[in-house]
């Protein structure tokens, strides 16, 4: 595994030094923000001792609400990226500086504050030159856990799109890539354990009494400085005309696609793009984004676009269908359906083969008639889908005795340590290549087609009208088990779904390396 992860380091060091970048820039401009907000919050309570329980209970609410539904609560307000990313890092921090800041202050002992009056030092004087001074370890030592919590928690900002090392770390679990998963999450403990320590240091020189106050006040100046244009320079985008922004959804095949769309845009026209990558919650927040213009275009399924979206229930044929969901995207969303891939990535069950074995499982019927024995896996959004696992239950007769919530990288690896009996799939899973995990035939006929195809928003055809035809190069493009197979090559074979994706383009003579060179 060591030497795994050390070939991860050297051959993806040009993947992970921009997201570590990201990730401590995301991380300092919370911290900047939390520390301004969070010692004059301190002060104010300390000096205000009325108000102490009022703001320290507020701040300590919404320290307990769980980082995921922070981050939810904010994409209506604030969008999705790093703004989102960088509000809800600064609430989580503002506790551990306010309390230490008021505790601080607190402390300083009350014969030096009666002196000090004594001798007509105003409350002003008192503050600032007496009161912070003496509280300032404490509230340095507020600062140091801050810091070190911040860059800690900075990894859930990729679940809405934002940048960091939670990009790698929640890559690695959706391509079922242990080596990339382990090298973000370590990659994120020595970012912390660095910033203990420089801290640490820089405490010790302030503290050191042969340095002379003015030298320190420098140093103090210095290091602000520095991390604020360092933090600053997340939002400098240098100009580019012709930019447009694709997302995907946190799936293998959605990583695959969406760097296809980039290298045709980018190799036959002159508009630039930026990849998004695996934005967490999938529809649930990419359409949203895409109404309000921070993405232009995304993969799509058409099951997804018709029962989640558009909330129609009953399913036409599959023609009929597509032509309504066309229709219906333009008049409600002013966006475009554009060219579908080839294949139908819909829903099924997976079982191990010793299960299927065990219980002469072929198809639903087969399940149902034992599913009151088995404990059902699969993702979050699921179960909350109007066609998901109460309908499906309900139509197939399933009782399971028990429902387990799993990321969708961790399905497979639930099914094949037994912690789970049945998983949902999709069918073009490339694990399901695996010779010990049984697809179930759906005798029922309950799942809907899902086919794959570009979503694209209205403006930005009109704005750049060759975008359609190199979109259409992808319709009828690829079958199921070519996207199966390409999956499989990313979470099995372990190969970059960016070189996967050019490989198959080459295969189908779409793309030409020596543009690319």
């Amino acid at each position: 595994m060591i030497q795994e992860l050390m070939k991860f380091y050297s051959e993806r060091s040009d993947f992970l030094l921009p997201l570590i970048l990201e990730h401590l820039q995301i991380s300092i401009i919370a911290i900047i923000i939390a520390t301004m907000i969070g010692i004059a919050l301190g002060i104010f309570i300390a000096e205000n001792k009325k108000t102490s329980p009022i703001v320290l209970g507020i701040v300590s609410f919404l320290y307990t609400i769980p980082s995921i539904s922070m981050l939810g609560f904010l994409i209506p307000v604030t969008g999705i990226g790093n703004k989102s990313a960088i509000i809800a890092l600064s609430l989580y921090a503002l506790l551990p500086i306010i309390r230490n800041t008021y505790t601080g202050i607190q402390g300083v002992d009350k014969d030096i504050l009666e002196a000090a009056k004594g001798m007509g030092s105003t409350r002003k004087q008192i503050l600032f030159q007496i009161k912070l001074p003496l509280a300032f370890p404490v509230i340095l030592s507020g600062f140091k856990n801050m810091t070190v919590m911040t860059i800690a928690l900075a990894g859930i900002a990729s679940f809405i799109g934002a940048g960091g090392l939670g990009v790698a770390i929640y890559r690695g679990i959706t391509t079922n890539n242990i080596t990339m998963t382990l090298a973000g999450s370590l990659t994120v403990a020595i970012l912390a354990f660095l910033a203990d320590f420089l801290i640490a240091m820089f405490e010790r020189y302030i503290q050191n009494r042969r340095h002379s106050k003015k030298k320190k006040q420098k140093v103090v100046i210095v290091v602000l400085s520095a991390m604020i244009v360092f933090a600053a320079s997340l939002f400098y985008v240098p100009h580019k005309d012709k930019t447009i922004h694709i997302a995907t959804k946190p799936m293998t095949e959605e990583f695959v696609i969406g760097e296809m769309l980039k290298m045709l845009i980018e190799q036959r026209t002159d508009i630039n793009v930026e990849l998004t990558k695996g934005v967490g919650g999938g529809t649930s927040n990419i359409h949203p984004a895409m109404l309000s213009g921070e993405f232009d275009i995304y993969p799509e399924y058409t099951g997804t676009a018709w029962n989640f979206v558009l909330k129609e229930t009953a399913f036409p044929d599959e023609e009929t269908l597509y032509k309504q969901l066309v229709e219906k995207y333009q008049v409600q969303y002013q966006l475009d359906w554009v060219g579908l891939y080839g294949f139908n990535n819909t829903y099924g069950l997976a079982v191990t083969k010793e299960l299927a074995n065990r219980y002469n499982l072929k198809s639903y019927s087969d399940l149902a008639a034992i599913s009151s024995q088995l404990i059902f896996g699969s993702e979050y959004d699921f179960y909350e889908r109007d066609d998901g696992y109460k309908a499906m239950s309900e139509a197939n007769d399933f009782h399971f005795k028990k429902t387990v919530d799993l990321d969708i990288g961790l399905k497979y690896d639930a099914l094949r340590k037994n912690q789970v009996d049945v998983i949902i799939a999709f069918t073009t899973d490339g694990q399901l290549s695996d010779s010990e995990i049984v697809l179930l035939e759906d005798d029922q006929h309950y799942f809907e087609t899902y086919y794959a195809g570009s979503v694209v928003r209205q403006t930005v055809l009109e704005e750049y009208p060759e975008l359609k035809s190199v979109l259409m190069l992808m319709d009828g493009l690829i079958s199921e088990k070519e996207m199966a197979t390409m999956n499989y090559q990313v979470e099995q074979e372990k190969k970059n779904d960016k070189d996967v994706a050019k490989a198959f383009l080459q295969s189908k003579g779409l793309w030409e390396e020596s543009k690319d060179e």
